[in-house]
């Protein structure tokens, strides 16, 4: 065999260049691949301050009515208009007659099928449908339902409570927000 033979032999047994292999696919969109932005310190003392002022103002309205007006779902309701307040569940249509519809189904089920776990959340399933229907999501409204058919309170006391509660939140995030120079400014609108 001759030398010039032998280089184009050579040349064909080198293995092929490595490549870099391609990431690997994944299902979750890049827009969800990430973490959520750390909020600034002020904007956090802003809510926090917020939301405990008008839960320690529930509490004492409460106190002084001898009647709990300050509820799971009121807190989580004060959280959120507090905390993300250009949200459409955090609106005060959404807080205020997501409440009320959520009270509405609620007693409902308590006067048709009595109390139960079962009445509870198929009364905390039928809430959900009616906010949505009624264009006023607020999640933590269904839990109201389940509140009414699990503890029975005198609806004569507690709507009044529960909206004028709803209403006390509502107007205290419009406060807040005024007293604030920057950030979402509260509501994006009423109705």
């Amino acid at each position: 065999m001759s030398t010039d033979q032998i280089a184009p032999e050579r040349e064909q047994a080198q293995p092929a260049p490595l490549r870099t292999p391609a990431a690997p696919r994944t299902r979750i969109p890049s827009r969800l691949v990430g973490r959520a932005p750390a909020p600034a310190p002020g904007t956090v003392l802003h809510s926090v301050s917020g939301a405990t002022a008008v839960m320690l103002g529930l509490v004492a309205i409460g106190a002084a009515l001898h009647e709990p007006v300050l509820i799971p779902p009121l807190a989580a309701s004060a959280a959120i208009v507090h905390s993300v307040p250009g949200l459409p569940l955090a609106q005060p249509r959404s807080v205020i007659a997501g409440h009320l519809l959520c009270a509405a189904v609620g007693y409902a089920g308590l006067a048709a099928f009595g109390s139960s776990p079962w009445v509870a959340a198929v009364a905390a399933g039928l809430a959900l449908a009616v906010m949505t229907l009624a264009r006023t999501p607020h999640s933590p409204a269904c839990a109201t339902a389940v509140v009414i058919v699990l503890r029975t309170p005198d609806p004569r006391t507690f709507v009044p409570l529960l909206a004028g509660a709803a209403l006390l939140i509502v107007l205290a995030g419009c406060a807040l927000s005024r007293a604030r120079r920057t950030g979402t400014r509260y509501p994006q609108y009423w109705w």
